[in-house]
């Protein structure tokens, strides 16, 4: 079989140690893969490279398409980003797919009361919160602008349903806080459903991301496949590894469509670095979604019936399994696991995909950057605006002063505090802070950009802008939200 080249990145910490235990693993096993080891963590950080990653390595990676990854840890201090983060949103790798499967051998609440849990958290992985785009509006106040887009948010959707189709599944969930996050959370919720009519044969429904993370620590068999967006999928990945005995036996795929990362999300255990102590079953678990979505099935299955094989034996490293038997050393695991190649345990079975996977690589797009369809129709109305005000003003005292300054085609309609209205009605126990969102809007039924700006301008000469939103209408469906209270 031709051999595939990948980049593998060793990581900070333990790293280094739990990817050489799989390697060995994987050359035991014959996997047909070479590796071109690449520069990227904290250590080429801290060397000039912001990235956490050598020009040679972005490079590397992007010709070869998949990345094979160790933990990294991310620098300490203000203004620095993930390098995680960094890589997953620089390649653009739109779903992250976290798989959490009751092990036998690894004892949790759920394993003792006999209930299987076999569940799959698919989480968007460039918008949201992470996208990081935060600014100071005053001393006081900070704002981090959330984004979900309709290209992204279909993506990731269509992965979920996908992936569904070709492994088997038959539900899939989609997660959200719609009924609070109308615009962002509602764009994701009406995509899913959308998305979900081209599968009839898969059942969709949709739950409350707070009383998902109830049900999921009630009722977590429940739950097959479960999509959502950054922020939420990540708190909720994290659950649910809680459920399956922890970090150390939770996989994870990003997966783009040009480039995909394959990694354990769990820390770098500094405490325990260089010890021989680490547990490499997260990784090895990762290592064996990245074989299946390089179609390479067969040494998948044989190496993850070594696995649960060796796990149902009782064989364990220091951080978990039963006391009463002596814990291995990472070496001594996994020198185990090679060991038992070719055994298949007795009460589990390794996931085979229904439709094998293929793999081709990248091919370099032929633009400096990419743009994702435009899928949104529709007439835009521009309505008016939101001026984002510092001020030590009452909210009365700042509609005065607004109401002097508008022209006679434009009406201010409400002024919020942290969302809550405070004016023209509101409660005087509602505690503010230096940050007031007046909405302007025009008394006909449309503004103009032109209007607008100078309008800015004239109340610019006694008011401090933060930041400015114009407020559209798209085939007469308001684009924005009312305060709470409005």
């Amino acid at each position: 079989m031709n051999q595939l080249q990948i980049a593998v990145a060793k990581g900070d910490g333990i790293g280094p140690e739990i990817m050489d235990a799989v390697i060995q693993i994987f050359n035991a096993a014959a996997v047909p893969l070479n590796y071109q080891y690449i520069e990227m963590g904290k250590t080429y950080y801290d060397a000039g490279h912001r990235s956490g990653m050598t020009d040679a390595a972005k490079q590397a990676v992007e010709e070869l398409g998949i990345l094979f990854k160790g933990p990294m840890e991310t620098p300490k201090g203000k203004g620095v980003k993930s390098i995680n983060v960094t890589a997953r949103k620089t390649w653009s790798t739109f779903a992250n797919r976290r798989h959490f499967k009751s092990l036998n051998g690894v004892n949790t609440v759920f394993s003792k009361a006999g209930i299987p849990i076999d569940i799959t958290i698919v989480r968007e992985n460039i918008e949201g919160t992470y996208g990081g785009v935060e600014h100071m509006l005053s001393p006081d106040v900070a704002l981090c602008r959330r984004y979900i887009s309709r290209p992204g948010s279909l993506q990731v959707h269509r992965f979920a349903f996908e992936m569904a189709k070709k492994e088997g599944f038959t539900k899939v969930t989609c997660a959200h806080k719609a009924n609070i996050m109308k615009m962002t959370d509602g764009l994701f919720l009406e995509t899913f459903y959308e998305i979900a009519k081209e599968y009839p044969e898969i059942e969709a429904n949709d739950i409350i991301v707070d009383d998902l993370a109830m049900k999921l620590v009630a009722y977590p068999q429940q739950f097959q496949i479960v999509v959502l967006t950054n922020l939420q999928g990540d708190i909720m990945s994290d659950l649910c590894a809680g459920l399956v005995g922890g970090l150390g036996f939770a996989p994870s795929a990003n997966i783009g469509e040009h480039i995909s990362i394959f990694e354990a999300v769990h820390g770098t255990a500094p405490d325990i670095t260089g010890k021989n102590l680490a547990n490499p079953t997260a990784l090895l678990l990762s290592g064996l979604m990245l074989l299946r979505y390089l179609g390479l099935m067969e040494q998948a299955n044989l190496i993850e019936n070594a696995l649960l094989y060796t796990l149902e034996q009782g064989s364990h490293t220091g951080d978990f399994g039963d006391k009463s038997i002596p814990s291995l050393s990472t070496q001594a695991f996994t020198q185990t696991i090679i060991d038992n190649l070719g055994k298949a345990p007795a009460n589990h079975a390794a996931r085979e995909s229904k439709v094998l996977s293929t793999f081709e690589k990248p091919v370099a797009p032929s633009d400096q950057k990419m743009m994702l369809g435009k899928h949104g129709q529709g007439v835009e109305k521009l309505v008016g605006m939101d001026l984002f005000i510092e001020t030590d003003l009452l909210a009365y005292q700042l509609a005065e002063r607004i109401q002097q300054l508008l022209p006679a085609t434009l009406k201010l309609v409400n002024i919020a505090n942290r969302g809550t209205q405070v004016w023209p009605t509101g409660s005087k126990f509602t505690e503010c802070v230096d940050q007031y969102t007046a909405r302007i809007e025009a008394i006909e039924a449309e503004s103009n950009m032109v209007e607008l700006l100078a309008c800015t301008q004239q109340l610019a000469s006694q008011l401090n802008f933060s930041s400015i939103e114009f407020l559209k209408y798209f085939d007469d469906k308001a684009g924005f939200t009312l305060a709470q209270g409005q």
